[in-house]
C-alpha cells in the first residue's frame, strides 16, 4: 500500500464553504444569457448561478489558498503567493505566470494583457496567451504605495493607480509612461470604481470618504462621507437609477442618490464582517455581497424607500461549529452548531436554526425533535426541524429558581428512541427528564443529585428501558428508564469526559480525560474494551452503522478507526486542524468532521463499500499520514490514483496443502456424468465448422478445439497402421504416466473435455473397447494423484463415480484394478475424515460466538 492519509476514508468534498475575505466577481455568459459569480474558498474558487445561487463549478486546487481574484470573458484569474494561474471553464490551470517576487495582492484583467501588483510594489503587464512578461513598472513604496488598480472605460491602453499615500496616477503601459499625477485627498485609497458616467470614477477612502472625480478635467463632482469607517467597496447602478452603494468594515452598505447628493438608505448588518464585494447587476435592479462571514447574498430594490431586500443567499457558519450530527436515517441531512450562535442543516440546501452546543433528535413529524443546550446557560431549547425554528419549550428546572446567580448550566442532553422524552444533564449533577409534547418536567434521577460532580454524558437506551450517566466523581451508573432506580454503578479508572451509546448493539463508549476510551457492555454491564495511544484530549467519537468501528478525534490531530470484535487499531490518519466533531452517516457511506479554525463540514467517503481494503491491525509504533482537508479536485491526485490503490491481491491454486481445493469449472462440465443416459439432449443442428479455419484443416471436435495432427500427410502414400487403433491424446497419457507417474497432462486433457467426450474417454478404457488393463489402472493412479494433491477435489468424485459406474463388474474380477481401487478408497477416508475434523471445529467455534456474551 502506497503512503496515504487512510485506507478506509479518502477526501469527498466541503460543505458550507461559500466565501472569505476576498471579493467576488461577476461574469456574464453571452450564450446562456446569465450572470454568474466567483468567490474564493481556501485554495480553490466555486462558481455559482445568480438565478437561483447553485453552485455550477469548483476549481482545481491551488498549492496555496487564493489571494486575488479577478476575471475577464474567457478567463479566471487567481493569485496565490508569487504565482498567477488562469482557469479555463472554472476549472482547470491553462496558463501560469511566474516572476513576481513577493506576494501578488491585486489583478486587473486588460483585453489580451493581465495586470498584477506584489506586495513590494511591482507591477508587471502579462500576455495572456504567451505567459511573457510585456512590461514591469516599479513604484516606490515609500512615496507611492500601490493600493487599488482599474481601467477608465474608454482610455485607451490607460491604467488608473491608486495608493496608500493618496494620490493617483494615470498611466499609459503601452508607451510605458506617467500621464498625470492626481494629488488625493489626504487618505489612503482603497477602492477605485468606474461609473457609469465615462471620465468619471469613484474613490474609496480610509477615511471614509467616497469622491467622485473627472479625471478627463481632475475636477472632484461631489463627496460623501460614511461614519462606518474605510470604503471597502463600491458598485454603483446601471438600470435607470443614479444609485451608488458603499460597503463598510462593520457590515452596513450606504446607498447614496448621485443625482440628489444624499444619503437615501441604509443597509444595515447586511453581513457581520467586513463587507468584501459589493456587485449592482448590469442593467437590473439586484446587488450581490459577499464576506469574511462566510456568506454570499443576492438583494433586490423593488420597493419603495430605496434600501434592497433579500432575495436569496448562501451562508454557513461565519465561526467554526462544534458539533456535527447526522438528522435521519437517510444520511442527507447534517445538523452542525457553531461558535456563531446558529444550527444550521447541511444537505442540498442551508436552514439557519440558532446557537446550540449540542443536540439530540427524534420524531421530527409530530412535534419538535431536537433538543439543544447552549454553552454557559442552564436553559435548554427544543427545536423543529421542520420549521427550521426554535420549538415551543424552554426547559429549565425549577430548583434553580430562587438563586438564579448559580453558575449551573446544562452539560448533556439525549432524547429517547420514541421521541417523547428529553434527558438533560447538569454541571450540579441533577439528572431531568421532561416530556417533548407539553415540555413537563417528569422526574429527576436520584434522591439529590445523580452524581456528586458534573455530569458528563447521558444517554437512553433503545427500549427506553435503561438510562446509562457519567459523572466527574468518576462513576459510572445505570438506571431504569421509568422508575429512576439505580441498578449499576461501574467505578472508573479516570474522569470521564463525554459518553456515545451505540443503541443497536448496547456498547457504550466513555472517553476519559487520561485520553482512553473505555467500552461498556450494556447488556453485561461490563467493560469489555480498553483503547489508548491517543495523545490527546478525545473530541468526538462516532460509531460506524452496524456498531463495529468505533471512530475516535483528538486533539494530537489524528482520526483513529478501533476494530471492536477484535479490539485493534486498523486505521489511523493525520489532519492538519485537529477534529473537534465526527459524525458516520447512518447509511456507512461517509464520514463527516469539523475541525479547528475551520468554517466548513469536511466528507470522508467510505473505501469499504466500493473497493477491497484489507482491514490489518497497526503496530504500536505506527506512524500516520497527513491527510488533505477534502474540498476541492486535485489535479495532483489523478497522477497518484494508481499509488493509492492497493495491489490487486492474486490467489495461489491452492492457499495450503492441507486444504481441499475444489475446481474452477462450471457445474456444467462435471456435474452430470453420472446422469448422461437421460439427458442426451439431440442437436438442433450440424455443428458449424469455425469460419477463420481453412476447409482443408481438419479439426477435432470437443470444447477447446484442436487441428487433427493424425492427418495422413498428402505426400506419403504408405498407411499408418497406429492410426487405425484410434488411441486418443487421453489414453496415450495415461500409458505414458504409467512409466513416469505425472498425472497432470491427462487430468489438464479431462478438464477441457465435455461431459459426452469424457463418457466416451472412460468408456474406450475397457479390454472390450480396445483399451487395456494397465491403462485403466492408471487411470485410478491418476485419480490417487488427484486426492493426495488435494487439488480439483470435485472433478476426482465425479470422474471416480463414473469410472465405477461403467466398468464395476470388470473391476471385481481384476485382482490388480481391486488392489489400486483399495488405495483409492483409504485416501478417499482419509480426505473425508480430515474435512470432517475441520468443519466440526468451525461450527463449534461458530455456535461459541453465538452463544457465548462476549
Amino acid at each position: 500500500l502506497a503512503k496515504r492519509g487512510s485506507s478506509i476514508f479518502c477526501g469527498f468534498r466541503a460543505l458550507g464553504l461559500y466565501s472569505n475575505h476576498l471579493p467576488h466577481v461577476v461574469r456574464f455568459h453571452k450564450k446562456h444569457q446569465e450572470f454568474y459569480v466567483v468567490t474564493a474558498v481556501g485554495r480553490c474558487f466555486h462558481t455559482y448561478n445568480v438565478k437561483k445561487l447553485g453552485i455550477v463549478a469548483v476549481s482545481n486546487a491551488l498549492p496555496a489558498d487564493i489571494s486575488y481574484l479577478a476575471a475577464d470573458r474567457m478567463l479566471v484569474y487567481a493569485a496565490h503567493g508569487k504565482v498567477i494561474s488562469a482557469f479555463a471553464k472554472n476549472r482547470k490551470v491553462v496558463h501560469t505566470y511566474e516572476g513576481h517576487q513577493a506576494d501578488v495582492h491585486l489583478l486587473l484583467p486588460f483585453g489580451d494583457h493581465l495586470i498584477s501588483v506584489d506586495k513590494e510594489n511591482a507591477v508587471i503587464i502579462w500576455d495572456v496567451d504567451s505567459e511573457d512578461m510585456y512590461l514591469q513598472i516599479l513604484f516606490d513604496k515609500a512615496s507611492f504605495d500601490v493600493s487599488a488598480v482599474m481601467h477608465p472605460s474608454t482610455y485607451l491602453n490607460k491604467i488608473l493607480f491608486g495608493s496608500s499615500q493618496g494620490s493617483l496616477q494615470l498611466w499609459n503601459i503601452k508607451a510605458n509612461k506617467l500621464l498625470f499625477i492626481f494629488p488625493g485627498w489626504e487618505s489612503a485609497v482603497t477602492i477605485l470604481q468606474q461609473t457609469p458616467a465615462v471620465d468619471v470614477v469613484g474613490v474609496g477612502l480610509a477615511s471614509g470618504q467616497i469622491i467622485i472625480h473627472n479625471i478627463k478635467f481632475n475636477e472632484t463632482l461631489m463627496k460623501f462621507q460614511q461614519d462606518w469607517g474605510p470604503i471597502t467597496a463600491l458598485s454603483f447602478r446601471t438600470d435607470g437609477h443614479p444609485v451608488m452603494a458603499a460597503g463598510s468594515p462593520v457590515g452596513h452598505i450606504g446607498l447614496w442618490d448621485l443625482e440628489e447628493k444624499r444619503l437615501v438608505g441604509q443597509m444595515r448588518d447586511t453581513h457581520t464582517t467586513a463587507i468584501a464585494g459589493l456587485t449592482f447587476l448590469h442593467s437590473e435592479p439586484l446587488l450581490i455581497t459577499n464576506g469574511a462571514d462566510n456568506a454570499i447574498r443576492v438583494w433586490i430594490f423593488d420597493v419603495a424607500g430605496g434600501e434592497g431586500r433579500l432575495l436569496r443567499f448562501r451562508m454557513g457558519h461565519s465561526a467554526p461549529p462544534t458539533k456535527i450530527q447526522h438528522y435521519d436515517q437517510s444520511g442527507q441531512h447534517i445538523l452542525s452548531a457553531g461558535q456563531d450562535g446558529t444550527l444550521q442543516s447541511f444537505s442540498t440546501f442551508c436552514l439557519k436554526l440558532s446557537t446550540p452546543d449540542k443536540q439530540a433528535l427524534a420524531r421530527q413529524s409530530d412535534w419538535d425533535s431536537i433538543v439543544a443546550c447552549h454553552q454557559g446557560f442552564l436553559v435548554t431549547t427544543t427545536w423543529n426541524y421542520q420549521k427550521g425554528s426554535m420549538g415551543a419549550y424552554k426547559l429549565e428546572p425549577e430548583r434553580f429558581n430562587k438563586n438564579r446567580a448559580l453558575t449551573v448550566h446544562a452539560t448533556a442532553v439525549d432524547i429517547s428512541s420514541c421521541g417523547n422524552f428529553a434527558v438533560i444533564a447538569l454541571s450540579s449533577g441533577h439528572i431531568d427528564v421532561y416530556n417533548m409534547q407539553s415540555g413537563l418536567h417528569r422526574g429527576q434521577y436520584g434522591k439529590d443529585r445523580a452524581h456528586s460532580g458534573p455530569v458528563r454524558g447521558v444517554a437512553v437506551d433503545a427500549l427506553n428501558e435503561l438510562t446509562v450517566s457519567t459523572g466527574a466523581d468518576r462513576l459510572l451508573k445505570i438506571w431504569k428508564f421509568k422508575s429512576k432506580e439505580l441498578l449499576h454503578t461501574v467505578s472508573l479508572p479516570a474522569s470521564p469526559a463525554s459518553t456515545l451509546l451505540h443503541r443497536d448493539s448496547g456498547m457504550l463508549a466513555i472517553a476519559l480525560d487520561d485520553f482512553t476510551v473505555s467500552i461498556l457492555d450494556m447488556e453485561t454491564k461490563r467493560i469489555v474494551r480498553r483503547f489508548s495511544g491517543q495523545r490527546g484530549q478525545v473530541n468526538d467519537m462516532t460509531f460506524s452503522p452496524d456498531g463495529r468501528w468505533l471512530i475516535i478525534a483528538s486533539m494530537d490531530c489524528t482520526i483513529r478507526t478501533w476494530d471492536l470484535p477484535s479490539g485493534s487499531l486498523v486505521d489511523c490518519f493525520l489532519v492538519d486542524s485537529a477534529a473537534i466533531s465526527i459524525s458516520f452517516s447512518p447509511t456507512g457511506n461517509f464520514l463527516a468532521s469539523s475541525h479547528v479554525d475551520c468554517l466548513g463540514i469536511y466528507l470522508w467517503s467510505n473505501n469499504t463499500l466500493c473497493s477491497l481494503v484489507s482491514l490489518r491491525p497497526l503496530p504500536a509504533d505506527y506512524e500516520p499520514f497527513v491527510a488533505i482537508l477534502p474540498g476541492s479536485y486535485d489535479e495532483e491526485e489523478d497522477t497518484d490514483a494508481d499509488n493509492l490503490k492497493m495491489a490487486e491481491y492474486v490467489s495461489p491454486a491452492q492457499l495450503d496443502e492441507q486444504l481441499v481445493t475444489l475446481s474452477l469449472l462450471p457445474d456444467s462440465r462435471w456435474k452430470n456424468l453420472l446422469h448422461l443416459d437421460i439427458i442426451r439432449n439431440k442437436p438442433k443442428e450440424p455443428p458449424k465448422v469455425p469460419k477463420a479455419a481453412p476447409f482443408f484443416i481438419p479439426t477435432i471436435p470437443g470444447l477447446v478445439p484442436h487441428l487433427n495432427s493424425l492427418s495422413p500427410s498428402p505426400q506419403s502414400k504408405v498407411v499408418n497402421l497406429g492410426a487405425l487403433a484410434q488411441k486418443s491424446s487421453f489414453y496415450l497419457q495415461l500409458e505414458e504416466a504409467l512409466d513416469t507417474n505425472l498425472y497432470e497432462g491427462p487430468v489438464q486433457l479431462l478438464k477441457e473435455l465435455g461431459p459426452s467426450a469424457i463418457d466416451t474417454e472412460l468408456r474406450g478404457l475397457a479390454p472390450g473397447m480396445g483399451g487395456d488393463i494397465c491403462v485403466m489402472q492408471s487411470f485410478l493412479k491418476m485419480i490417487g494423484s488427484m486426492l493426495l494433491s488435494r487439488q480439483d477435489f470435485d472433478l476426482a468424485q465425479a470422474y471416480l463415480a463414473l469410472f465405477l459406474k461403467l466398468h464395476l463388474r470388470l473391476i471385481a474380477e481384476q485382482t490388480l484394478l481391486m488392489e489400486e481401487a483399495g488405495n483409492v478408497l483409504e485416501l478417499l477416508e482419509e480426505t473425508w475424515t480430515s474435512m470432517q475434523t475441520i468443519l466440526n471445529h468451525s461450527m463449534c467455534l461458530l455456535s461459541y460466538i453465538k452463544s457465548a456474551l462476549l
